[in-house]
């Protein structure tokens, strides 16, 4: 069972009578439902209003891959819970799967060393998200393309890293596209970013969307490998 933890913010369904709606009990338990239908994870959830963001030590060392959803308040966030999860994603002990407006959170921004800037626009328009790597196991089980309407738009350019790998492209009715599944390799950890989820749009009930996230998690688990020895080191054979 690979440990899985939700992080939303958990602010936009306080305060948005639409955003509720949608997710009544929170985006974060759309995506943890949706988690746990897939099978094979072990899921809890953590919300912003929690002490330390229910992001304490002890949960991420119970937590194989974070799944995170921010908007609103990314700089509410406190840079220590920032530092924490950083740690443990450099040092290959959890992955981390950003979400939709995740792209402007503190830590993926510091994972990512840029601005993490792009277009968007509201227009409730059409989302055609092709599979551009479908060799991936991110792309496992899905068709050549699949559509969301309504999405809103995010367009090119957006401020990254040039990927490890591009799983996925996105293509909007008002002619833009965008890079809306790459992986990233940090330290030991892995990191994947997933465009999709405006919080008005039913997205994270999508059965696609649902599949890509639970795929995204397995490839961002850690892999178990032997934790790399640095610094001076004796010689493994005799020297002279």
């Amino acid at each position: 069972m690979i440990r899985v933890t939700v992080w939303n913010e958990f602010r936009h369904e306080q305060i948005h009578e639409a955003v509720r709606q949608v997710y009544p009990d929170g985006i974060h338990r759309a995506i943890a439902d949706g988690l746990e239908r897939e099978g094979g994870f072990r899921v809890r959830t953590a919300t912003m209003p929690e002490p330390e963001h229910g992001l304490a030590e002890e949960v991420l060392e119970d937590t194989d891959v974070l799944v995170w959803w921010g908007h609103i308040a990314h700089r509410e966030v406190d840079d220590a819970v920032v530092e924490r999860v950083h740690r443990r994603v450099l040092d290959g002990g959890m992955g981390l799967v950003v979400l939709h407006s995740g792209h402007h959170s503190k830590i993926f921004r510091k994972l990512m060393g840029t601005t993490c800037d792009l277009k968007w626009r509201e227009f409730g328009e059409k989302e055609r998200i092709w599979v551009v790597d479908p060799s991936h196991p991110i792309a496992a089980g899905l068709p050549e393309y699949f559509e969301l309407k309504p999405e809103e738009m995010y367009g090119e350019h957006f401020d990254i890293p040039a990927p490890d790998e591009l799983v996925l492209v996105s293509w909007f009715e008002g002619g833009e596209v965008f890079r809306s599944g790459c992986t990233f390799r940090r330290g030991r950890g892995k990191i994947f970013y997933f465009r999709p989820g405006h919080e008005t749009c039913p997205t994270y009930y999508h059965p696609l969307v649902r599949r890509v996230i639970a795929n995204g998690v397995r490839w961002a688990a850690p892999s178990g490998a032997a934790r790399p020895v640095r610094g001076n080191h004796p010689p493994l054979e005799p020297l002279g």
